[in-house]
């Protein structure tokens, strides 16, 4: 009996204690991590409504030392109601409101509103900062309500906009997610506004060996980008230097790590600043980098190269006769200078950018397998984290007209967005096997648990030893050629590729004069750390993307060098060695 006795007692002694310990940890959650929040509430003792304050996740950059920088988050400060059946000198009223507020409320609206006498409330100013909203509460005018409240801002304003999104009123009054990563995981940054204690048991004990989760996995809390602050600044000040330079329609870049994935940076011009919507073009506010399709030009051709060093019908020794321009199917192919090269190997169709060499490969290839290896590269989305990505135009290739083939081989006739280009191209880089390119790396919990999301699935798509022969001639092209030998480093290795394509007219053909122009890379070239890839679509008064981007993703790479501290990967003797075997 003792016995029994002496266990119900360490029993409810134990009940006790986790109480206790429940208790206490709900305290803190209440009073330390979510403490702001329930002050926010007890300060919105003016509103009539009694709804809560707008809430939402926070997003943040990541820095290369791991510090989290503010990417999206909430500001607060006081917006101003009237209750036109109560307020007595409506002129007066809109004096002392728009004296605090930057609002676009006009007179005459002000006036309306306050004219509609069978409502007893109407918001008419919001954003007021603190300061200013606690003077107009003072003022305690007749009619007059003043409100705490909260809204998304932005701190880096245009840094990353389309790639962060906009929160904006969804169907009813719901504000919600609209582009980017506010979109795609809108259920993780959503707050239903009265769960600020909810599941932390579950969270904090549930699935305590497994600290990833999928990216479809809905919980609340903060997401932890891949984004590198600096880096991302670095991008799109280059970018909006070429954008300007040549009045492009558009201009683009990336920035991935291509063994993962991740996106250090992604920017376009022109883009917005996400705290100033109001002047903002709507038709500006999705990702061109995801959701538009352009023909790429000879940065396709190493991966035409991969496919055929892949399938066997090609090595890096073999030969075929330059002649300058061909015919096939009634329609010229020709290298972009007309000129014929004689016999040579297969890294100078790569070296030296030849149409007619990437024509040849394409037929040794054949139709179907092809076929088969551009619908690997380019026939699914790339899964990335971001809203409406766009498909691939490949309908040439399901043709029984070999120039279709022919042409797509050095990226004409085919279209591709530029998220599905640098995944394709990152598999040069990454051994023949593609990533899924993502933007947030991790999600954290209410509880205060960071759960890194599961992006390690790949797909290959060819050999290692494809596309190692195909770094090694992109790296001749940079050591040899890109501009005239200069470009080489003495100490690391760059792979790079430059693209030069015709702008389609909408009536079937080309533009003789306007282009597109890309360039992909990476480095190390057999270890790589970083793939960019940068577009510029119409640049004005030139021809060739050599022209336009060539220093800039030079100047990427060895800003990215110094600022990561990558060591260099071969010694001045190689310069020599490396200059010496041309493949010619």
């Amino acid at each position: 009996m003792r016995a029994q006795f002496r266990i119900r007692i360490r029993i409810a002694f134990g009940i006790i204690a986790f109480i206790t310990l429940a208790v206490i940890v709900r305290l803190y959650f209440i009073q330390i991590v979510h403490g702001d929040e329930y002050a926010e509430r007890a300060d919105r003792q003016f509103a009539s409504g009694g709804s809560g304050l707008f809430d939402r996740g926070s997003i943040f950059f990541t820095r290369k030392d791991g510090a989290l920088i503010s990417a999206a988050t909430l500001s607060t400060g006081f917006l101003a109601a009237i209750n036109p059946q109560t307020i007595r000198d409506p002129e007066a009223a809109y004096a002392a409101i728009s004296a605090v507020s930057s609002s676009t409320l006009t007179h005459d609206a002000f006036l309306a509103a306050a004219a509609k006498k069978q409502q007893v409330y109407i918001e008419v100013a919001h954003h007021i900062g603190d300061d200013g909203g606690k003077r107009l509460a003072a003022l305690g005018i007749p009619g007059v309500q003043v409100l705490k409240e909260s809204w998304r801002y932005y701190p880096g304003g245009s840094l990353a906009a389309p790639s962060i999104g906009i929160v904006s009123y969804g169907s009813g009054d719901t504000l919600v997610g609209q582009t980017g990563i506010e979109t795609t995981y809108d259920g993780t940054l959503s707050r239903s506004g009265d769960a600020l204690y909810k599941n932390f048991f579950a969270e904090l004990f549930s699935n305590v060996g497994n600290m990833l989760v999928n990216a479809k996995d809905i919980r609340e809390g903060d997401l932890l980008t891949t984004i590198e602050p600096e880096v991302q600044t670095r991008l799109e000040s280059d970018i909006a230097k070429v954008n300007g330079r040549y009045a492009s329609k558009e201009t683009g870049g990336i920035v991935m790590d291509p063994a993962t994935g991740a996106i250090i940076a992604m920017a376009s011009v022109p883009s917005y600043d996400a705290n100033d919507l109001q002047n903002v073009d709507p038709a500006r506010l999705g990702n061109p980098l995801v959701e538009h399709v352009y023909e790429f030009g000879s940065t396709m051709k190493p991966l035409t190269m991969a496919a055929a060093l892949d399938a066997g019908v090609v090595t890096p020794e073999t030969t075929y006769p330059d002649v300058g321009c061909i015919t096939v199917d009634t329609k010229s192919i020709c290298n972009w200078d007309l000129k014929g090269r004689g016999v040579i190997a297969m890294p100078q169709i790569i070296i030296q950018s030849l149409n007619v060499g990437a024509a040849w490969v394409a037929t040794q290839l054949g139709k179907a397998k092809f076929h088969d290896y551009f619908t690997k590269y380019f026939g699914q989305k790339t899964g990335i984290d971001l809203p409406n990505e766009g498909h691939a135009l490949l309908s040439n290739l399901s043709k029984p007209q070999q120039i279709g083939y022919d042409t797509a081989a050095y990226g004409q006739g085919i279209a591709v967005t530029p998220i599905q280009m640098m995944r394709a191209l990152g598999a040069i880089a990454n051994g023949g096997a593609m990533v899924k390119p993502h933007l947030v790396r991790a999600m954290r919990l209410n509880s205060g648990i960071d759960r890194a999301i599961d992006w390690s699935q790949t797909t290959p798509v060819f050999s290692k030893t494809a596309a190692q022969e195909v770094a090694t001639m992109m790296t001749t092209l940079v050591d040899q050629k890109l501009e005239n030998g200069k470009a080489m480093i003495p100490t690391m290795s760059v792979a790079g590729k430059t693209g030069t394509a015709q702008l389609t007219d909408g009536k079937g053909g080309y533009y003789t004069n306007r282009y597109f122009h890309s360039f992909f890379g990476f480095f190390p070239s057999y270890a790589p750390r970083f793939a960019i890839l940068l577009y510029t679509n119409d640049p004005k008064g030139v021809e060739y993307a050599s022209e336009t981007l060539d220093s800039t993703f030079l100047d990427l790479v060895h800003y990215l060098i110094d600022y990561y501290g990558v060591p260099p990967d071969r010694n001045l003797s190689e310069r020599a060695s490396a200059t010496a075997s041309s493949n010619v």
